[in-house]
């Protein structure tokens, strides 16, 4: 998680993990800092999706929520693609034991 500083400061607004937020007429979560753009999960999105939604654009800022988790096989995926080590495949990283 990052502190979402960069858009607090540039764009005025109450960006946090965890805030509700309005985009568009969707409901959704913040999850994620993409540095000028928040990531959002939409209500009507699996818990894994984020999109990147500018902090301005049409977004009514909301009290803060409590964020939708993963799934144990989502978090593992996520765990895959966020890894520094090289695998040639997500089940050679699976085999390699460093998913628990």
């Amino acid at each position: 998680m990052s502190d979402f500083s960069y858009v607090c400061q540039q764009y005025g607004v109450p960006a946090c993990y965890g805030r509700r937020v309005v985009v568009n007429g969707k409901g959704g979560t913040i999850l994620e800092d993409h540095g000028h753009y928040i990531g959002v999960n939409f209500d009507a999105d699996k818990p894994g999706v984020v999109l990147p939604c500018h902090p301005t654009s049409n977004v009514k800022y909301l009290d803060l929520g409590e964020p939708r988790r993963l799934s144990r096989s989502q978090q593992r995926y996520r765990d895959y693609l966020r890894s520094e080590d090289v695998f040639e495949s997500f089940v050679d990283y699976l085999k390699s034991g460093v998913a628990t």
